[in-house]
């Protein structure tokens, strides 16, 4: 019987060393065979943690460049930093390498690249015109030598200004005349024009539960199980359930699609839209069940400065998933 993730993951986690280092370093001999042992125990290994570059700026005032984004993250002890696309201020080949090699001398990785799209319309010309927006971003972390890509299935746009969509909950009624289920068809149809491209590039898609088709975990789940490619897997955000919040994250982590990326909302000082009281002991407890073991990647969302507020998050996150 072939073991499932979580149950690999649960034995390899404990798994014993080999051999033993002596005092010099050198390598010793093991006891002769038949003699007792006792196995080294290796603890668990621990999240790495990155922070977003949305988490510096949260679209208020100037954009904050991506070299002083990854200056501040080195400098507050994270392990890596997430782009977010729309922060980038000079998209030429010559910068994208040079954030790389600024990330990589202060010893960051370079973990994910958030991007926007839509395809939730009734218009098959914008629609392609955001599949082929998608292929160029796809590229831009290929470049940028970033392993995985958010997207989102974008929404309806029936509800026009954000903050009213919040105030609704995400909820966003369906253009008049068409359905969810013809929507879903839309999304599912551009993303698999996506997957060629990133199997070329080696860059995994995680689609996020970021509002309209992609507001519940049903949702998601709708569209990644039903596509099935290695290539397209799941961006967990924390922050964007509003109902059952525990329970839908518990359905991403548990399907057969992996999870890329989790990004780990935080709202000190107040959330900008809303405040979750989120239970990060909790929220790793449901990942280390199922078997999670990749990047927590913190979106500072409060009113706090985030000079004071992103190191308060990332000793938060460093409690529950070290």
């Amino acid at each position: 019987m072939v073991p499932s993730r979580r149950e690999f993951l649960k034995h390899t986690g404990l798994a014993g060393a080999a051999v033993a280092l002596g005092q010099a370093g050198e390598v010793q001999a093991g006891p002769p065979v038949g003699e007792a042992t006792t196995p080294l125990v290796v603890p668990p290994r621990r999240h790495p943690i990155g922070v977003s570059t949305y988490s510096f700026w949260q679209f208020r005032g100037e954009r904050l460049g991506i070299p002083a984004c990854v200056d501040k993250a080195a400098a507050m002890g994270f392990d890596g930093v997430e782009i977010l696309h729309v922060q980038m201020q000079d998209e030429s080949n010559a910068a994208l390498q040079a954030i790389k090699r600024q990330a990589h001398s202060l010893g960051l990785a370079l973990v994910g690249l958030s991007t926007h799209q839509g395809f939730v319309s009734p218009d098959a010309e914008l629609r392609r015109t955001n599949v082929q927006k998608t292929l160029y971003q796809i590229d831009l972390a290929y470049r940028l030598g970033i392993p995985t890509m958010r997207i989102n299935t974008g929404r309806w746009g029936t509800v026009k200004s954000f903050d009213d969509l919040m105030t609704r909950k995400g909820v966003e009624p369906s253009l008049e005349g068409h359905s969810e289920d013809e929507a879903f068809g839309w999304v599912i149809g551009a993303i698999e024009k996506l997957l060629p491209r990133a199997e070329e590039c080696g860059v995994v898609l995680g689609l996020e539960n970021h509002w309209g088709l992609g507001r519940t975990a049903e949702g998601v789940l709708r569209i990644v199980e039903a596509i099935k490619s290695p290539w397209l897997a799941m961006t967990l955000d924390t922050g964007n359930f509003l109902e059952r919040s525990y329970e839908q994250m518990g359905q991403m982590a548990a399907s057969k699609v992996p999870i890329a990326l989790v990004q780990a909302k935080t709202y000190f000082g107040g959330g900008r839209w809303y405040s979750l009281d989120l239970d990060y002991a909790k929220i790793a407890a449901i990942l280390q069940e199922e078997g999670y073991r990749g990047w927590i990647s913190l979106e500072f969302e409060g009113s706090e400065d985030a000079e004071t507020g992103v190191p308060k998050s990332l000793a938060l996150l460093r409690k529950h998933f070290s």
